[in-house]
């Protein structure tokens, strides 16, 4: 796509008007507490898709053949009253409470495989070549849940809604998704998000994990589910994002994927951005450690997109004086991966923090 679709300056004159006037530093509001707060419930009003419920997890377990150094499980739970999701659970062996990870898949417009995409799927045998596939030509050939597992945590990994088992979608059929729960008064992007608050309460609860410790990990879309997920719930303690994070304005450029819609649904809140730039919603989980990781030959987040996304989290950090919690790094070298350079640099990062 070379060509933003629309009457001619239409698109640059409404990125125009964009001022973000709820942003940390526009804001009226000065003390940074304070609009934390105010911030948090213009997100939450925005998302569309009610909150909390209270409707009963009711987990089912079934055990599946230990691993080396941990136990691995599937879990089913409902996490919201409409949604029932299955999501793999490894358990390092020992006496917990352990500290814990969200891993939390990417998009990458493959939909047989969800959680297999970070969890090697011992329970299918049809998936495995996927995700095998998927693991060396994103990660390297490692599974990211079982090397946390192994590293000892506690690792939940769900299908989202048109992965693995909860699909699998046509990439067409996103489009046809998205429109089909707008009409209904609801939202794709809304139901991540509320799926991924509950899941990250549910593995906070569980009492093989020390509830103080829970992370949120992911890579793309699964990187920006993981910032979303430490923005909108006190369960999470610590959130990294691998290459997923930008200036939305900057990003909104010809020839950019999310101007073609079909994935973009995913990450969209309508009337957000009257209020809040993508970093000042990243930015309501400070002052808690977050970790963010970019590739310099992204061509899905220029970098101009990446600096103003960064020199925004940097001010919401330094309001706190925590600016030390805030870890930014940007590799020129690499484009849209989590390799294993930037694995390790996760893990060690979530040892310290954790």
């Amino acid at each position: 796509m070379t060509s933003v679709p629309g009457p001619p300056g239409l698109h640059r004159a409404l990125k125009d008007d964009l001022h973000f006037p709820l942003a940390w530093g526009t804001s009226p509001v000065r003390d940074v507490r304070r609009w934390r707060r105010a911030a948090r419930a213009k997100v939450e009003e925005l998302l569309i898709v009610p909150g909390q419920d209270g409707t009963p997890y009711a987990p089912e377990y079934t055990a599946g053949p230990e691993a080396d150094g941990y136990s691995r499980e599937l879990v089913t739970v409902s996490l919201t009253r409409h949604t029932r999701v299955r999501g793999a659970l490894l358990t390092p062996h020992g006496t917990g409470p352990f500290p814990a990870v969200l891993l939390l898949h990417d998009h990458g417009s493959r939909f047989d495989i969800g959680k297999e995409k970070c969890v090697r799927p011992w329970y299918d045998d049809t998936r495995l070549a996927s995700a095998e596939e998927w693991a060396g030509r994103y990660s390297d050939g490692r599974f990211t849940g079982d090397e946390l597992a192994r590293r000892g945590y506690v690792v939940l990994c769900p299908d989202a809604l048109g992965w693995g088992e909860r699909g699998p979608l046509a990439y067409e059929q996103q489009q046809a998704l998205a429109s089909t729960l707008f009409h209904l008064g609801s939202s794709l992007a809304g139901l991540h998000a509320r799926e991924d608050q509950r899941a990250a309460a549910f593995l906070a609860g569980l009492d093989r994990v020390d509830g103080r410790r829970v992370a949120a990990v992911g890579f793309s879309m699964g990187g920006y589910r993981a910032w979303q997920a430490a923005a909108l719930s006190d369960h999470v303690a610590a959130a990294a994002s691998v290459c997923w994070m930008t200036g939305l304005k900057e990003m909104l450029v010809p020839g950019n994927n999310t101007l073609r819609g079909q994935s973009a649904f995913h990450m969209l809140h309508p009337g957000l951005a009257r209020y809040l730039d993508i970093p000042d919603v990243a930015g309501i989980a400070a002052p808690r450690p977050m970790l963010f990781l970019h590739g310099g030959l992204d061509a899905l987040f220029p970098a101009d997109g990446v600096r103003t996304a960064h020199d925004k989290l940097r001010a919401v950090w330094r309001a706190y004086g925590a600016e030390e919690r805030l870890r930014l790094r940007t590799w020129p070298e690499y484009g849209h991966t989590f390799n294993a350079v930037m694995q390790d640099e996760v893990y060690a990062w979530l040892d310290r923090v954790l």
